[in-house]
């Protein structure tokens, strides 16, 4: 027997039986909330003063004049398993942008049944067996009445490009965490090389203290002072080794290698030139990767906002599926024989306990915190500038103070040296004169370290890009790079 039926039903629930215009919305959900990314009153230009306001440059590493230096920031960003997890963190933004996107579509199902009877039949006193077969199709399908799935698609759309900034801001901050890493890791073996220095003039003096000694020119004190002073130094070798591979290491974890302490350095730190262009406040807020990412963040909370105000409107849906069930299989595939069903049906929230309402609270409060998040990332940016082109300034005027005192050192060491010899001075005036000029070129490798530093977080806090070639994705990531777009 031929079988063909379709059923359409409208089911509204609401007091009306009219779908409100599209002008009543904001009585059921509330007013729009439009947020945008503001940033603080800022000045035309820095604080500093003489700070060119040009563009700043892009391959800050090449002031260094260091090639090692740029391998091992090609090698950290192509190896460190941070950057490789954050890689991941946009796959998987990028991947639930495509699930948002493909749950506004039609959501197809399909279905097959076979079904078996046994039945006792009392007139004939036997039993009747059969089969049926099963076959369906159904369709369900949100229609996008007042955009609120749209705002979904966005919302996740946005979470994306916040997570590519990230990834851009993680791969700068470990570019410049690998360059302070190498700068730590020279001071330390330079340090090293003034510990071995001064157990080396700390053994002179030793020697020409038991020299003088033993012509009765000096006495046990001299001598007991200058051993102890040599041990002394001996231990701070056995220090400032260990400072020294404690550093390598540092760098090592940051280039995802074992950390062995192997790594070798030349000890050697950068005579920096002056400052480079550092644009003005206003140019900075298109150059950082966390502001975009906040200004990301602040367009994601909003959409979210506005969707969960669409959730109180009506929604429409459209259901429906072809079914069929016959006993021989062969009939079920007769389009004669199949049954359609179509169903349209808009649906409206009586009561939820205020559930809705306080969804669209919950969400307008967190836009409104994106928003203050972004001016706080801005606040932070500017200041973390500031900070480092003062620190510049005073950092060169510290260098060029200490290598005078370092100049000033040395030429009293020898003084010391031949006075003593002489017989001019005691063994603690020689000692004095050493330890002087030992600290002073101590402090000229610790100023010049940390303004080697301070160079590179100058550069970090102006979003400077990245002098190298991007790394290719880790080999079990998905075919899509996270520069590719993510909806068709």
């Amino acid at each position: 027997m031929k079988q063909a039926s379709i059923v359409l039903g409208f089911l509204a629930m609401g007091a009306c039986s009219t779908v409100p215009s599209v002008p009543s919305l904001p009585s059921f959900g509330g007013d729009r909330l439009v947020v945008f990314p503001i940033a603080p009153d800022a000045p035309d230009a820095w604080a500093a003063n003489g700070v060119s306001g040009e563009l700043p440059q892009t391959d800050w590493l090449a002031q260094f004049n260091d090639e090692t230096l740029v391998a091992l920031v090609n090698e950290a960003l192509a190896a460190n398993p941070s950057i490789r997890s954050q890689f991941y963190a946009v796959e998987a933004a990028r991947a639930q942008a495509r699930s948002t996107y493909g749950r506004t579509l039609p959501s197809i199902s399909g279905s097959a049944s076979v079904t078996g009877t046994d039945t006792y039949v009392e007139a004939t006193d036997s039993r009747v067996s059969g089969e049926s077969y099963g076959l369906g199709l159904d369709l369900n399908w949100e229609l996008d009445l007042w955009g609120r799935l749209r705002a979904s698609i966005n919302a996740a759309e946005s979470d994306l490009i916040a997570s590519e900034a990230d990834l851009a801001s993680a791969r700068l901050a470990l570019a410049a965490q690998t360059a302070s890493a190498w700068f730590d890791l020279n001071e330390a073996l330079a340090q090293e090389r003034v510990a071995v220095e001064t157990f080396e003039a700390r053994t002179r003096a030793l020697e020409l203290t038991e020299r003088r000694l033993s012509r009765g020119l000096s006495s046990a004190l001299d001598v007991r002072t200058a051993r102890t002073t040599q041990a002394s130094a001996e231990a701070s070798i056995a220090a400032q080794r260990l400072a020294s591979q404690n550093a390598t290491r540092r760098l090592e974890i940051l280039l995802g290698r074992y950390p062995s302490a192997e790594l070798d350095a030349s000890a050697d730190l950068p005579e920096l030139p002056g400052l480079p262009p550092a644009g003005n406040p206003t140019l900075l807020l298109t150059r950082r990767p966390d502001i975009a990412a906040a200004e990301a963040r602040v367009t994601s909370a909003g959409l979210r906002a506005e969707q969960a105000r669409l959730a109180m409107l009506p929604s429409f849906r459209l259901t429906g599926g072809v079914s069929t069930s016959e006993a021989d299989i062969a009939d079920a595939f007769d389009p004669g024989r199949i049954a359609a069903r179509l169903v349209a049906s808009l649906t409206a929230p009586i009561f939820n306990g205020g559930a809705l309402d306080a969804d669209r609270d919950a969400a307008v409060a967190q836009a409104r915190a994106a928003v203050e998040n972004y001016a706080a990332t801005t606040l932070t940016a500017w200041r973390e500038v500031e900070d480092a082109l003062a620190a510049d300034s005073l950092l060169a005027q510290q260098e060029e103070a200490q290598l005078r005192a370092l100049e000033e050192a040395r030429l009293a060491e020898e003084l010391a040296t031949r006075q003593y010899t002489n017989g001019l001075v005691s063994i603690f005036n020689l000692i004095d004169s050493q330890t002087r000029r030992l600290n002073a070129e101590s402090t000229v490798i610790s100023v010049r370290s940390a303004r080697a530093s301070n160079r590179v977080s100058f550069h970090l806090a102006l979003g400077g890009g990245l002098p190298v070639s991007e790394p290719a994705a880790p080999t079990v990531a998905s075919t899509n790079s996270p520069e590719e777009a993510i909806l068709p």
